[in-house]
Parts: C-alpha cells; structure tokens; sequence
C-alpha cells in the first residue's frame, strides 16, 4: 500500500455579497453563480485524481462548493467544524479602508494588536484546529486523496505554519484566490511538499468576509 497521502485545502467558490459585508459565520451566505461554476471547474480539474474523501466547513458556501466533487466521485460529505471561517468582531459589517467600520473611533480598540488579532481569532488557534483537521483527512485517505474545503483565511495561516513563516501577515498578500486548491503531499505522517494551484482562474485576495 503506497504512504502518499495528498490533502488539497480548496477555498470556497464565490459568495453572493452584494452588500459587500464581512459574513464570516453568518448563516444564509451562499454561492453565487460564478461561484458554483467555480465548483465546477475544481471538480472538473480533479476529476482524474485518487479522491476518497471530501470534508468541508459546516458553512453553506463550502458545503456548496464541495457538491460537484462529492458528485463525480460519488462520495458522502462529511463535515469538520474545525474547518471553519475564522471568528472576528467585525462580522456582518463594512470593513474596508476609509468605509464602514474602521471609521469608527469605538471600534479602535479592536484593532490594537495585529499581531493576535485582537479583533478576531488568534492565528495559532486556527493554524492548530487546521492542522488537526488535515490530519484526521489524511488520514482517512490514507495512501490516496482528501479534499477539505475552508476559508481563505484557515487556509492561508495553516499553509504559513506549515512553511515556518510568521503568521502575523498582510491579507493583500495572501495567495489563496477563490476556488483554489493549496496541496498537502504527505509520507506517511511527514509533510513532503506544498503546492498551489488556480484551477477556477485568479481572484483578488481582498473579497469581504471570504
């Protein structure tokens, strides 16, 4: 029996937000019509691939985005809280620069350590819920591949600790882009490599709430 393991971190598709708000937990956000395209495509890609398992956030947007994959490789969904969006204080709220909520001088202090966030959950809280997550889809693939569908954020920090960068990290920087897959390729236990793919095209990093 082979000891590869690959476990694709796949991002949600994209969500309609007209309203353009931070969502983050929030129920009744779902995808959009280019985002269950965005699905499509991702369960096109992969559609030669060893998938044995599929997980996903209890959040609707990536229980939509994983129905295509479960489909084509008639699997039964299963979800891990774990892999959920990361809390923050300003959900359901306008956050972009000079818009909204940051303008907002009783919302400073939420803002006072970027580091944590002090206005969200903490970065080593969710590369660690993550990482346990990862592994219990290792190893229920073990020797083929899982998929665990997340969030931009979730997936993002994971792949900075995994990397052994420093969390605390720019959003615009993030290289996470809607629908893409963030690869996990395992020996036995031992993480080997990390890999990145666009296979629904790029997006900006900055979509609210993603």
């Amino acid at each position: 029996m082979s000891t590869r393991t690959v476990v694709h971190l796949l991002r949600h598709g994209e969500v309609h937000n007209p309203e353009k708000i931070l969502y983050g937990r929030l129920p009744g956000f779902r995808l959009s019509e280019r985002g269950e395209q965005q699905a499509a495509r991702v369960a096109e890609f992969l559609s030669g691939h060893d998938i044995v398992h599929v997980v996903t956030s209890p959040l609707e947007r990536a229980r939509q985005t994983a129905l295509p994959l479960l489909a084509a490789h008639q699997l039964t969904p299963a979800i891990d809280d774990r892999l959920i969006e990361a809390d923050n204080l300003f959900e359901g709220q306008r956050v972009s620069v000079g818009d909204g909520a940051l303008r907002s001088p009783r919302n400073w202090p939420k803002l006072r350590n970027p580091f944590v966030p002090s206005w969200g959950e903490p970065y080593l809280k969710i590369a660690h819920r993550m990482l346990a997550a990862v592994h219990r889809a290792r190893a229920a693939a073990e020797g083929h591949e899982a998929v665990c569908v997340s969030h931009q954020l979730p997936v993002w920090t994971v792949r900075r600790f995994l990397q052994g960068d420093r969390l605390w990290h720019d959003p615009r920087n993030r290289q996470c882009a809607l629908a893409s897959l963030t690869s996990l390729e395992f020996e036995a236990e031992r993480l080997v490599g990390i890999s990145y793919r666009e296979p629904a095209g790029p997006s900006g990093s900055q979509v609210a709430g993603a």
